[in-house]
């Protein structure tokens, strides 16, 4: 839960770092509240003709900012720039890259973005 509330309490922190366990324990809460909104929304009959439900769908919106916010400073932690986060458009082998780079262990030490966080 810490990694989550540092994410949401920086919810508009574009620079600086994240650890790699931040990154990742934000994507596996966002996955799995995701579900259980999508699984509340089908229940209630909250589903629009297009698939989209209504709690789902506010918290992928709120949840939008802090999870691009996320995703450049864990790039950032890894030692390259945000701009690379557009790497995700090209069709397949570019979300397998990205992935791969936001897997990829911390850089040592200070770089260019800031001091190493919780010292991975």
């Amino acid at each position: 839960m810490k990694a989550v509330k540092s994410v949401y309490s920086n919810y508009i922190g574009f620079s600086g770092r994240a650890a790699r366990s931040e990154y990742w324990y934000f994507v596996l809460f966002y996955m799995i509240v995701g579900a259980v909104l999508s699984i509340i929304d089908m229940q209630t009959g909250m589903v629009s003709q297009g698939g989209m439900g209504v709690l789902g769908t506010v918290f992928g919106l709120a949840s939008l900012l802090p999870s691009i916010a996320v995703g450049f400073r864990r790039l950032h932690d890894t030692g390259r720039s945000a701009w690379w986060f557009l790497i995700a458009f090209i069709p397949l082998i570019g979300v397998i890259v990205l992935i791969v780079w936001l897997a990829s262990p911390s850089q040592p030490g200070d770089n260019a973005y800031g001091p190493n966080p919780y010292g991975e």
